[in-house]
């Protein structure tokens, strides 16, 4: 059979209508879910030819730069491993790739939840398949809390939201069976000497306890149904027909996210903003904090040898510590890192200098780059700049768009959020100068030899923007200042007196975390 546009557009609507609340979730997930009832508005067509035009729409996403990810998640011994070969069977394998994720390693355990998965996602144009993904522990976890239960829910939520809004296609398919099934497929694999590697303890306990998972299975897909990514149930009692379920939807899904894609290029990028705070943060700073050298002499070294002991008790406590330096240029971030990290064992640190994004970190969404060097647990990591770039200099420069760097704030404070929730020390400074202190810092860069590279063309560029980087900085610092993860805003007019307080900060916030 080789249908005809027409032909398919009929056939789909002739059938799709009746399943439309399976398709989309709702109320009805799995737990009332009668398999029989089910009918594959995809039945009429072969696999290869379903295949061939998954192909056709993978040209054309790696043509427009949209990243695609596909989720095949559900019970095991449903025939995950036999959908997915038929979803990648005629793709490119040079931007599609299949990742699996099954229990975490003892790397992927020590840094926070989403960290593995940000590592996999695609990058613009390329398709991912992911074989189980973020709700494997959650859901292979009957006895979890319902309190971390939502913690993780809202976790997942919030990077498959992310994902959506940089224009990432979402597609999740749970592949439902019966009990009966399921324990069939686990008796033919245990005797087939080749694949009974498959079967694990998971497989025997869902099935043992099926109506316990069943359940616990249809809490977490109606938790996790959102409108940008939803659901779909896949019945998997006949293979076959359940690959042709997979490739249909994802053809429809595929084709109508690249129609949602062209009509925000027709339609254009709205500017319309509902922040309209007066609040002066900076204006309102005391810049004549300073101190004396004598005293800073003094309490120097002393505070290095606190700092060196709240990194060594983070460590054995297994505590992660992320801190963040932003400020104007010439600020003094160097100094006060330099000063803050002297006595730390640099076995335990690393110090991430943050510079605008690489042709390769251009592909894949902005936060990606920044989870790569969260550090594991016990480690410190130290952002020289961080993404708050997103708010500061690339909404200047105009490098993101009005949409893209205001929805960064919200992005940015679930990404805190969710370091805290691991358990992590967050905390970020902002070192700040005024305009006439800055100046005297670009003049005495230029003049002395050993200090020449660090002023560039740039940075009297975006000296000529003062006014614009003070009201977004101002804006970032008013709503992304929360208690998980403050901004400690330092007056840094006087380089002696700001590093004094970056370590004297570093202590106490170090303390109250491991006190608690």
């Amino acid at each position: 059979m080789s249908p005809t546009s027409f032909q398919w557009c009929e056939a789909i609507a002739m059938q799709l209508l009746p399943i439309l609340k399976i398709i989309v979730g709702g109320s009805a997930m799995i737990k009332d879910y009668r398999l029989e009832d089910f009918k594959n508005p995809y039945e009429g067509f072969k696999r290869s030819e379903l295949g061939i035009r998954l192909a056709r729409l993978q040209r054309l996403v790696k043509e427009l730069d949209i990243p695609v990810l596909i989720i095949v998640d559900g019970w095991e011994s449903s025939g995950k491993g036999y959908v997915i070969k038929d979803l990648i069977r005629e793709l490119d394998p040079r931007t599609s790739k299949v990742q699996l994720f099954e229990h975490p390693t003892d790397e992927e355990r020590a840094r926070p939840f989403l960290w593995r998965f940000w590592r996999k996602i695609p990058k613009k144009g390329d398709i991912a398949i992911f074989d189980r993904s973020f709700y494997f522990s959650v859901m292979n976890d009957i006895k979890i809390k319902k309190e971390q239960l939502e913690k993780d829910i809202k976790d997942i939520s919030s990077i498959e939201k992310q994902l959506f809004d940089d224009n990432m296609i979402i597609i999740k398919f749970f592949l439902h069976q019966k009990q009966k099934t399921q324990e069939e497929r686990i008796k033919i694999l245990s005797k087939d000497e080749n694949r009974s590697f498959f079967i694990t303890e998971a497989d025997l306990k869902q099935n043992k306890y099926y109506v316990d998972y069943l359940n616990h299975f249809d809490n977490i897909l109606q938790m996790s149904n959102f409108d940008y990514s939803p659901w779909h149930i896949m019945p998997t009692e006949d293979l076959k027909s359940a690959s042709k379920y997979a490739l249909g939807i994802a053809i429809d899904l595929i084709q109508k996210g690249i129609d949602i894609y062209h009509s925000k290029k027709i339609q254009g990028r709205g500017s319309r903003r509902n922040f309209a705070s007066q609040d002066k943060v900076i204006e309102n700073l005391d810049m004549t904090q300073c101190i004396e050298d004598e005293i800073y002499d003094k309490q120097l070294g002393r505070l290095q040898e606190e700092a060196q002991e709240i990194a060594y008790r983070l460590y054995t406590k297994r505590i992660p510590c992320v801190i963040a330096f932003e400020g104007m240029d010439a600020a003094g971030k160097g100094g006060a890192i330099q000063r803050l990290t002297r006595l730390i064992d640099p076995r335990g640190l690393q110090v991430i200098p943050v510079s605008a994004p690489d042709e390769t970190e251009k592909r894949y969404h902005y936060l990606w780059r920044f989870y790569r060097d969260f550090p594991s647990r016990g480690n410190i990591a130290i952002f020289d700049r961080s993404w708050y770039g997103r708010v500061l200099v690339e909404r200047i420069q105009g490098f993101a768009t009005t949409d893209e760097w205001d929805r960064a704030y919200e992005e940015i404070n679930q990404m805190e959020r969710h370091l805290y929730n691991f358990g992590t020390l967050v905390l970020k400074f902002f070192i700040c100068i005024d305009k006439y202190e800055q100046l005297i810092r670009f003049q005495d860069r230029e003049r002395e030899a050993d200090k020449l590279y660090k002023i560039t063309a740039e940075d009297w560029r975006n000296r000529d923007k003062w006014d614009q980087y003070i009201l977004a900085m101002d804006e970032m610092l008013l709503r992304t200042n929360t208690d998980y993860a403050p901004w400690i805003i330092v007056e840094g007019n006087d380089k002696k007196y700001a590093r004094l307080k970056v370590l004297k900060s570093f202590i106490e916030y170090g303390r109250t975390i491991l006190e608690d």
